[in-house]
């Protein structure tokens, strides 16, 4: 159902590896999926993560603020979340359930479902 996922917050070797494992364990080849990573990354974290990886699945990197911002200032922590995409729902899935963010429950409530993702209290 889905084309991959996005790396949001932990360490994301060990992201990798779980998304893999999960991939196999659902009999989906990962080959078909893609690993995005954004999370702060490096060239060095980059390279890093695509030798681990290569070969296992789609990757896709998301250099930002450290290419981006590389003048020594502090970077403003501004982040702008998508809501819908050709008219469907889109969610942001956090291994900090409370972090979960959809405005449309009923898809919240499937993916908590499918990703085996506790109700936050």
């Amino acid at each position: 159902l889905f084309d991959g996922a996005r790396h949001d917050s932990g360490d994301p070797f060990t992201w990798g590896e779980r998304m893999i494992a999960h991939y196999r364990n659902n009999r989906v080849d990962p080959l078909t999926k893609t690993l995005i990573f954004s999370d702060g990354l490096t060239v060095e974290k980059t390279i890093a993560l695509y030798q681990q990886f290569r070969g296992r699945c789609q990757l896709a990197f998301g250099i930002g603020t450290n290419l981006t911002n590389d003048l020594g200032y502090e970077p403003l922590q501004i982040v702008i979340k998508m809501t819908q995409c050709n008219g469907q729902p889109v969610a942001k899935l956090s291994d900090t359930p409370s972090k979960n963010m959809c405005e449309d429950e009923k898809y919240l409530a499937y993916l908590r479902q499918v990703f085996d993702i506790a109700q936050p209290t």
